[in-house]
């Protein structure tokens, strides 16, 4: 026993080395960590390892240590299947319904019938396996369900890899496949019930406890799982309490299903899908943090080795050639022509369609589970297995390559702007982009952000809240979590837009993963940006974008009922502050005090610069001595000291000029104001 103790360990770090350097590998080449690691499992075994002298995978991987593997790899099974389940989030399809429900249903149906055809075609040749006669129904149902399956996780990484998440064609793909995993996985159950059941009315029996045993998951055990998120409120964080009961009920799920016969991975794929959504996007991302760790770390590189002691790709021979190529044009012909026709019998552009049939292809590391649940119910031979595991990574490895030829980054840059454009409403308008950081400080941000429209006409607010990046997922792209945190800070934002709007400004919301807000900007093509926080650091963030200015500001510790303040220097920052005081002051119906910023020009600049906004129609005047004490709002360049006479309740403005401001003299910069009469904002 000590010796098997011993090997298991030596095989367990073997395999994590070689999954992670080959994982890496991969990824410079553009390819998924996971394709790189299904490959160094299938290196391990007879295919490579094997393929020297000396039988160097039976020396390394003992038949007395190989059971002892797969428990470890059925626990890394259980868990990547819960974390499926968990990244099944049908709220895609929210106004999708129609192109999503029709673009699933050709990448499911076709494959399956060409998959069906191919498994009668080669049945013949693959009637056994492990010495058995396998069952024609069966395999033919086996063949047809592997053919129709899509990697979500796998979908959902190459998406974000390129930003294409937040398309439109990004968002359907990824409802597509949701919409595939679930009949997938449905149609698999019940070929395993065909399988397992061994005549008609055994099937039945599995069917019938499968299906009742889905009930009590999603109106029983739903129901009091919902309670964690309330839980996890409270705590803050994600407790191990917390966190054991996901692990124990995930376990105790996986077991039902295996007892009921249709396969251990049901269980745990059921119990991630009941896991609850509402309101629960921070505690899905934090179990989804902690257990990619251990089950891409240890856990399922134990598993492609396990699968790959099972692939012996010398073994299919010249015979195998032409197999190999039959179900290659099938799985890749059913899944594209399925989706690509289908998308466009719904009237979607040609470079799209093609997109969702290239997407749709990637089947990854969910069709490997699926085949090794097939080699360990018989229904699949090992030379079977091995060309449906090499179809599996070919068709997911084109996927990537062939998505950069059909949108090249010149396209997706633009259909990123559009996304962009079409998400906020396409206005040409006076623009200001508010980064809206402090829920706290929202609505003053927003009301600050509404004011620096002026009177200018068109005019909108884009509201912006930039979240926190997250921890990178590599088996699970973490996707439902981040859309789930997304739309809760999108619904905070839609708040403040609607009491803009009733004030007669529109108003739109974005929400994304980030810290520059110099991306949205360029595409927003902002004439103003508006910040809180740390000046130097907010002005930097946003360099890239020259031709916008911008505006730092720090909100005061009360009401301040005095004149805005304008403090001007001589170069393009105080033509930018006469700008943005001029806009406030046309808002609010007020006047505006001019000071000098940095103590030069004193009196003949402050003049200047009141006689020039006076001939834009805004009332100004030099600013009279101690005034900055009770000023409402302080306007100053960014290059300006504070002034050490500044009150504690007054806003502070610092801003950036653009580059307008840097070529166009005092008179050009004012003249794009618009000053035409309007009610003040109530």
């Amino acid at each position: 026993m000590k010796h098997v103790i011993a090997y298991v360990l030596l095989d367990v770090a073997i395999v994590v080395v070689a999954a992670r350097l080959t994982g890496r590998l991969f990824r410079r080449f553009g390819q998924p960590a996971v394709i790189g690691e299904i490959v160094a499992g299938v290196a391990l075994g007879p295919t490579l390892l094997g393929a020297f002298p000396g039988d160097l995978d039976q020396l390394l991987f003992p038949p007395d240590v190989r059971p002892f593997l797969s428990v470890i790899a059925q626990l890394g099974l259980a868990l990547f299947m819960f974390i499926v389940g968990l990244e099944v989030d049908l709220s895609l399809i929210r106004g999708r319904r129609r192109a999503a429900g029709a673009v699933a249903a050709g990448s499911v149906v076709l494959p399956f019938a060409l998959g069906a055809g191919v498994a009668v075609v080669l049945y013949p040749f693959h009637s056994v396996a492990g010495g058995e006669t396998v069952s024609p129904l069966a395999f033919v149902l086996f063949m047809g369900v592997a053919m129709s399956i899509t990697a979500l996780p796998v979908l959902a990484r190459i998406l974000t890899e390129r930003g294409m998440q937040r398309t439109p064609i990004g968002v359907l793909a990824l409802a597509c496949a949701a919409i595939d995993d679930v009949i997938g996985w449905t149609l698999l159950a019940v070929v395993v019930a065909v399988a397992a059941g061994g005549s008609a009315g055994g099937a039945l029996v599995i069917m019938g406890w499968t299906l009742l045993f889905a009930l009590v998951m999603f109106f029983g055990v739903r129901p009091l799982l919902a309670r964690l998120v309330t839980w996890h409120a409270r705590a803050g964080r994600l407790t191990p309490d917390i966190l054991a009961i996901v692990l124990a009920g995930l376990l105790a799920s996986a077991w039902i299903t295996e007892i009921i016969g249709v396969h251990a991975i049901f269980g745990a794929f059921l119990f991630g899908a009941v896991m609850p959504r509402r309101e629960a996007a921070a505690l899905t991302r934090e179990i989804l943090e902690r257990l990619e760790q251990v089950s891409l770390l240890l856990l399922l590189p134990v598993f492609f080795v396990v699968a790959g002691l099972q692939v012996d790709v010398g073994a299919i021979g010249l015979g195998g050639i032409w197999q190999l190529a039959l179900i290659l044009v099938a799985a890749i012909a059913g899944k594209f022509l399925g989706a690509a026709v289908a998308a466009r019998a719904q009237g979607m552009p040609r470079r799209q369609s093609t997109a969702l049939g290239l997407l749709m292809n990637t089947r990854g590391l969910t069709e490997i589970v699926i085949l090794q649940v097939g080699l360990q119910l018989g229904v699949l031979g090992p030379a079977m297995f091995t060309l449906m595991v090499i179809m599996a990574l070919v068709t997911t490895a084109m996927t990537g390559p062939l998505m950069t030829i059909v949108y090249p980054d010149r396209v997706l840059a633009r259909e990123l702007a559009a996304a962009e454009r079409a998400e906020l409403g396409e206005v040409d308008a006076f623009t200001v982009l508010a980064v809206v950081d402090d829920p706290v400080d929202g609505r003053r941000v927003a009301e600050l952000a509404r004011d620096l429209t002026g009177r200018q006409h068109p005019a909108r607010v884009v509201l912006c809240r930039l979240l926190p990046a997250q921890v990178e997922l590599e088996v699970a792209s973490g996707l439902g979590a981040e859309l789930g945190m997304i739309a809760a800070a999108g619904d905070e934002l839609r708040v403040l837009a609607a009491e803009l709007e009733a004030c007669g400004t529109p108003a739109s919301v974005v929400a994304r993963f980030g810290t520059d807000p110099a991306a949205l900007a360029g595409t927003l093509d902002a004439d103003l940006v508006l910040l809180t926080g740390d000046a130097d650091v907010a002005v930097a963030a946003l360099a890239a974008v020259p031709e916008t200015t911008v505006v730092v500001a720090r909100f005061g510790t009360g009401e301040a009922t005095g004149t805005p303040l304008a403090l001007v220097d001589g170069a393009a920052g105080g033509r930018a502050v006469l700008r943005v005081a001029a806009h406030l002051a046309l808002r609010t119906s007020d006047e505006v005090a001019v000071d000098s910023a940095d103590g030069r020009g004193g009196t003949r600049r402050t003049g200047a610069a009141a006689d020039a906004l006076t001939r834009r129609g805004i009332t100004a005047r030099p600013a009279r001595a101690g005034e900055i004490a009770d000023a409402s709002v302080v306007v100053l360049p960014d290059s300006a000291d504070l002034p050490v006479d500044l009150g504690e309740r007054a806003v502070v403005l610092r801003v950036r000029a653009s580059g307008a401001d840097v070529d166009d003299d005092l008179d050009q910069s004012l003249a794009r104001i618009t000053v035409a009469p309007t009610a003040p904002t109530p």
